[in-house]
């Protein structure tokens, strides 16, 4: 267990806290039965203060509650009650996208500022860190120790005493520098009259702290507040359980800990072996991958362990380091005929970067390589084709599945696509947050789609009835109510609107909807796009990393997910007879 200081509270302080955090001493806990506007606030004032944010709640907070009706409350055992709701939901319908609807306000203190860049990698996740342009580290902890992170493996090493001696003089040097600015400073802009003195001096503090902060090695411990849903923090697990340091490994279990004890269903796979686990494993092999194939092409440009190394120098001063369906479209409103006009291509790409897999190429060797990306670019267009093939493979990696996702390389390019399709396909498509998408005003223009289904059962009369009633009252409303008339439309007719994705979210996509228990009509998309990115816009590699993207016809599309939540659903009711 790493060397975490644990506070101290009196009974009645202990009594307060169990109601509304998850554990009274560890660093790292969960905020519960409190009003979202308190939770928030608590974490803002929590950036810019040096107390625990148990102690803040307590000291500034909890005079401001009715804690009352809370009496009764034990946080720190779990909700028992949460578990139950949602594991009928998920066993019911497994589906990701439910663990986005819970969310924890999680308090993530004694963390070192690499382990907090690591806490905030996420993008669908809030986070406030304390600052260090409001928190001065010039003085020591109860325990006589300066706050910085102390890692076991290095105490216990012959290099232990030498690193607490020369973080504690750096801090010691922090400390002598900030109190000498401050008195410089004071000189150097002196109190205007309309100034109280507590402005003056917060003023003077403020500047001199970040001048000094530069001084503070990155074990300095920080606090961190985050926000987010079950989906976001399981990710965000998943990632801490394959990083090489240690600290990141222990804090993600003691997280993980924490917000079972909240939403423990939306985290049931994180350490299952054959879910979590192997998510995991695989992000740890295709970083451990990439770097043996970086060091093997680029050996000099390497140090150990696959980590880039500068060479040779001495540490200089500032600036020294340098569309239409196979049912065809319908008749009302229809427009002129090529890209977007009825009966043409649903899917064009528009723009695409001719070097796009270079560059993807020059972003995968980047952390390895010890050199600047565009020398990366430089080296990788001298490449072979094996030794190119080579390095998407190890970044690639084993895709057991489509959640296994190489890293963020693949956002080194990009493809805007145009795209005629029903509305119906369009609601699918428009959810996906990583990506740019625009669309014009619906309307009944360019015709409709009607699906095959319909036709071979001998209902087209039918269908295309309603879309003439669509269509009719959208045009009787457009003079007088141009925007309302958007109400009127069906959803079988088409809209034109863009979209625009890196080749990573494109695999995302590609993947998710190409599944044989999609609609017919985003999976025709779907199926599209992963053909223009081969063949149109030349890059094969990336396509071909695409590896779980479903190219066969379905009958019936919801079948097999049916079968798979009755079989869920009868293993939980054998679980429990």
């Amino acid at each position: 267990m790493a060397p975490y200081l644990p506070e101290e509270f009196t009974p009645e302080e202990q009594a307060v806290l169990r109601r509304y955090v998850t554990n009274l001493d560890l660093p790292v806990f969960a905020l519960v039965n409190l009003p979202e506007v308190v939770k928030g606030a608590l974490f803002a004032r929590y950036s810019r203060s040096a107390k625990s944010l148990r102690r803040l709640f307590l000291d500034e907070f909890v005079g401001e509650l009715d804690v009352s009706g809370d009496s009764s409350i034990d946080a720190t055992v779990g909700l028992r009650r949460a578990e139950n709701l949602y594991e009928r939901v998920f066993f019911e319908y497994g589906d990701d996208s439910v663990a986005q609807l819970g969310g924890v306000h999680l308090a993530c203190e004694q963390a070192s500022n690499v382990l907090t860049k690591v806490l905030e990698r996420g993008r669908l996740m809030a986070y406030l860190e304390q600052s260090t342009r409001y928190v001065a580290y010039d003085q020591r902890l109860p325990s006589g120790h300066y706050r910085y992170y102390r890692p076991p493996e290095i105490l216990e090493s012959v290099l232990g005493a030498r690193y607490v001696g020369d973080l504690d003089r750096m801090f010691d040097s922090y400390g002598a520098l900030l109190q000498r600015l401050v008195s410089w400073l004071g000189t150097r802009y002196p109190r205007d009259p309309g100034d109280s003195d507590f402005v003056h001096r917060q003023a003077l503090k403020a500047k001199a702290l970040d001048a000094a902060r530069g001084l503070l090695p990155a074990a300095s411990l920080s606090n961190v507040g985050i926000y987010g849903d079950g989906q976001a923090y399981e990710s965000l697990l998943l990632r801490m359980a394959a990083h090489p340091l240690p600290e990141v490994r222990t804090y993600g279990a003691m997280m993980l800990t924490e917000l079972r004890k909240v939403i423990p269903s939306f985290l049931q796979r994180v350490d299952v072996p054959d879910r979590g686990g192997e998510w995991s494993a695989y992000l740890s092999a295709t970083r451990d991958d990439t770097a043996r194939v970086v060091e093997r092409l680029w050996p000099q440009g390497t140090g150990s362990g696959g980590r880039g190394r500068r060479r040779g120098g001495a540490v200089g001063a500032v600036g020294a380091v340098g569309a239409g369906g196979p049912g065809g479209a319908g008749s009302p409103g229809s427009g002129p005929g090529g890209p977007g006009g009825p009966g043409g291509p649903e899917v064009h790409l528009l723009d695409f970067d001719p070097e796009g897999e270079d560059k993807v190429l020059a972003a995968i060797c980047f952390r390895d390589s010890g050199v600047s990306e565009r020398e990366a670019l430089a080296r990788v267009r001298d490449l072979s084709a094996d030794d190119r093939r080579a390095l998407f493979e190890a970044y690639v990696g084993e895709r057991k599945n489509r959640r296994h996702r190489p890293g963020r390389a693949f956002e080194r390019t990009d493809y805007r696509f145009e795209l005629v399709t029903d509305y119906g396909a369009f609601r699918d498509l428009q959810r996906h947050r990583i990506l740019t998408i625009e669309w014009q005003p619906l309307s009944t223009e360019l015709g409709f789609d009607l699906p095959e289904l319909v036709a071979e059962a001998g209902e087209s009369r039918a269908f295309t009835e309603v879309m003439e009633r669509s269509h009719a009252l959208h045009d009787a409303l457009a003079a007088a109510f141009p925007e309302q008339a958007q109400y009127a439309v069906a959803l079988a007719f088409r809209l034109r609107y863009v979209m625009q994705l890196n080749a990573r979210e494109a695999m995302h996509v590609v993947e998710l909807r190409s599944g044989t228990q999609g609609h017919p009509a985003y999976r025709r998309v779907a199926q599209e796009m992963h053909r223009l990115i081969a063949q149109e816009a030349g890059h094969r590699e990336i396509a071909s990393s695409m590896l779980h993207v479903d190219h066969t016809p379905a009958e019936l599309e919801r079948l097999d997910a049916e079968r798979r939540a009755e079989a869920r659903r009868a293993h939980a009711s054998r679980a429990q007879g």
